[in-house]
């Protein structure tokens, strides 16, 4: 019902919304979407597909209220049990009336378990951002005239007239600083302190991440981490998957809203980092960021609508982003500058340089293999003479998106899955020590490697019946279950399914078909192989006998296996910290070759391949058939 405004103009009437167990409460437009109303009152909630119907993560339990339905999409996510109970989609319920609303545990986003190491050599420091004391005397004029610096011997740097009027202000002062940037291009004087504070100079190196983003405070200096934070990427409401984020920004109020995002999640991490360590926001004077192409676009307020047509990778600048933090509204020396390393491809990025910086795969002879595995698995072979990349579509399955009852790496999911071999029972590990609520990326691969050894999955990555009570029809074809309901924080069977199965092998047949494809058109073996480099979470907590056992990559038999850590983090903090790595930064986007498996006629045939468990014995001489 709607009401008469003094102007004439109707007002929509307004509902209100309680959210538990959360307690919140917003008042929003009758008639508006659910989902929308939760990302209003700040709540965290799982959106894989960003609110299109398509993913089934947004489950919510009506308690009372009145609602409609948007679409008939929630049939195809929720059983009959659950709509009995109360279930309803988020993203397809419309509110009508005053509601309360339960957030099941599912359907909550907690922190993740965060890669917070970092594998990075820096052989020298010199910083892009430098403070030096000012020389005396200074010049008389009120304009013109050169500003010196004391053991600068660079090129004159640049002045703004606000700047050198604020050190001709200043020359009663016994000491003036000013802090230096090279990272604009010329030497730029960016900021002026009264008193010697060349020893108090600190910068952020961030992994702007699409769920999470990592910031470390550091020392300018001497190069010393002073801070290490995380949280979860605010945009995540929007949409987990990055063409979701891409759709969402495809107005400009949309893409308004995703840079505010990014920006805010930032602040947050500045205001916690500055406060923990006493230092001004002012005194960061330099930032360093390692994302990928959408995050990147997004942090910038460039539409990234053209990322999602197979001739944008043409349209993808090679240059590093620049920008000052004043004009994106971060809260460090307004005029500082963000450096984001540069991006290569529509779907490889700055993340993905810095994992190749932070590898040192660049500076040897010897052949290496990168593999960077999220939501888009990043592939890159080289050594110091040449570098040829892709990104595969693995989908979210090795983050636990798309599986029935996956999840991220949160308090609550599954990480490992040892089976027996007898009872066919699953023993399994939960982050946080707690009853599953879930099974995250680890832990899928786990027992799928597992379901496989103990004959309860065939090579086709078919459940197998009639071994075990345990294996079952389900609504999703034949089911495994892994944890029964008694032992669960949810209250109903965790089960990994035939459909998940397919997904997952899905997920498999595409990194292994990346890789199969790139070493073919090198003409290499895995012999030929000497490193591999596994950068981020999947390497650091993944079983990597069964990721290998299951078939996700290649046997490399005289490989050394490095675990790198977040490279990402890893590049942006060598950036940060020497230019000479900027530089190389640069070069290693400029060189690498790109190859777009979405028009590549190999990738088929390897692919093809691939979705059996592990593959062929060329590149699986151990497992294979």
């Amino acid at each position: 019902m709607s009401g008469i405004s003094p102007g004439g103009s109707k007002v929509k009437k307004r509902v209100r919304i309680i959210f538990n167990p959360m307690n919140k409460v917003v008042e929003v437009e009758r008639g508006g979407i659910l989902l929308d109303a939760i990302r209003e009152a700040g709540i965290m909630i799982r959106s894989i597909c960003g609110g299109h119907g398509e993913c089934g993560t947004c489950k919510v339990i009506l308690d009372q209220g009145e609602v409609s339905d948007i679409s008939t999409k929630y049939k195809k996510w929720l059983s009959q049990e659950e709509i009995s109970k109360g279930y309803r989609l988020a993203c397809q319920t419309r509110v009508l009336s005053d509601c309360e609303v339960t957030i099941p545990v599912e359907s909550r986003v907690f922190s993740p378990k965060i890669l917070l190491n970092v594998e990075a050599v820096i052989d020298k420091i010199n910083p892009a951002s430098k403070k030096f004391l000012v020389e005396k005397p200074l010049p008389q004029e009120a304009e013109g005239g050169s500003i010196k610096l004391r053991g600068y011997l660079g090129p004159d740097p640049k002045v703004s007239e606000e700047v050198y009027k604020k050190i001709l202000l200043a020359g009663n002062e016994e000491h003036i600083t000013a802090t230096l940037s090279l990272t604009g291009g010329r030497p730029e004087i960016i900021y002026v302190e009264a008193g010697d504070k060349t020893g108090s100079n600190y910068g952020l190196a961030i992994d702007l991440g699409t769920t999470t983003i990592v910031a470390f405070l550091v020392d300018l200096t001497n190069g010393k981490i002073l801070g290490k934070m995380s949280e979860l990427n605010s945009q995540i409401t929007y949409g987990e998957a990055l063409v979701s984020r891409i759709s969402y920004a495809g107005t400009p109020e949309g893409l308004r809203r995703l840079q505010e995002k990014a920006v805010e999640s930032i602040n947050d991490l500045i205001e916690k980092l500055t406060f923990e360590n006493d230092i001004k926001k002012e005194e960061i004077t330099d930032i360093c960021i390692g994302g990928n192409t959408v995050m990147n676009h997004l942090l910038a307020g460039i539409d990234p609508s053209y990322l999602a047509y197979v001739d944008g990778n043409k349209k993808v600048s090679r240059d590093p982003i620049i920008r000052k933090s004043k004009d994106l509204g971060i809260h460090a020396n307004p005029e500082a500058y963000v450096y984001c390393l540069p991006n290569v491809s529509r779907f490889l990025g700055g993340d993905a340089v810095g994992d190749v910086l932070a590898s040192g795969m660049y500076d040897s002879e010897e052949i290496s293999l990168l593999v960077d595995m999220g939501t888009n698995g990043e592939i890159i072979f080289g050594n110091s003479m040449w570098l040829v990349s892709c990104s595969c579509a693995s989908g979210p399955a090795f983050e636990g998106g798309g599986i029935r009852f996956g999840m991220r790496a949160m308090k609550g999911g599954i990480e490992h899955v040892k089976i027996n071999p007898e009872t066919f029972e699953a023993e399994y590990t939960v982050i946080g020590n707690m009853r599953p609520r879930g099974i995250c990326g680890s832990g899928i691969i786990d027992a799928a490697a597992e379901m496989f050894s103990v004959g309860i999955l065939d090579f086709t990555g078919k459940i197998v019946e009639g071994k075990t009570p345990l294996v079952r029809k389900g609504v999703d074809g034949l089911e495994y279950v892994l944890v029964p309901a008694e032992k669960t924080a949810i209250g109903r069977d965790i089960v990994i399914t035939q459909r998940d199965m397919d997904y997952l092998m899905d997920s498999k047949g595409a990194v292994c078909g990346a890789i199969i494809t790139l070493m073919r058109k090198l003409k290499i073996s895995i012999y030929d192989v000497k490193n591999v480099y596994l950068a981020g979470a999947f390497g650091a907590y993944s079983d990597l006998k069964n990721a290998t056992k299951f078939g996700i990559f290649p046997e490399f038999p005289n490989a050394k296996i490095h675990p790198i850590g977040n490279g990402s983090i890893a590049g942006a903090y060598a950036a940060l910290l020497s230019v000479e790595k900027r530089k190389k930064a640069e070069e290693i986007a400029e060189k690498m070759f790109y190859v777009d498996l979405l028009v590549d006629p190999m990738f088929a045939d390897a692919y093809s391949e691939s979705i059996y468990i592990p593959g062929s014995k060329e590149f699986f001489p151990t497992y294979g058939f």
